[in-house]
């Protein structure tokens, strides 16, 4: 099985790798790391505390964003353009080395 890491940059700019297999989501890899996302829903997209900052030299990279991730990174905090919900990255070989930027706070709009 191949495996995939991904560098996340912290809102105070400490980097942590995170390694797993590919396949894996974004949301998995920073759970399995201790990175500090909260991933409310699970993975469900039904919120936006896995929101995360793709580095523009990997966001083309990525398969779009689908409607409804679009409508849940509206409610997010700090978004930027190359914006994503971590629970709907699936990891490639094509991703290795991808950094990702953790947004200092979340938005948890579940208990509302």
């Amino acid at each position: 099985m191949k495996e995939v890491t991904v560098t996340f940059v912290s809102h105070d700019e400490v980097e942590t790798r995170a390694t797993g297999p590919v396949g894996s989501t974004v949301l998995e890899l920073a759970h399995a790391a201790g990175i500090d996302i909260e991933g409310a829903c699970e993975g469900n997209m039904a919120c936006s505390t896995c929101h995360v900052i793709v580095e523009k030299d990997f966001f083309p990279k990525l398969p779009g964003a689908s409607e409804d991730e679009e409508e849940m990174l509206d409610l997010a905090s700090g978004l930027k353009r190359t914006s994503r919900l971590g629970c709907q990255i699936e990891v490639t070989q094509d991703l290795n080395g991808m950094r990702l930027h953790v947004p200092r706070e979340s938005r948890n709009m579940m208990g509302l």
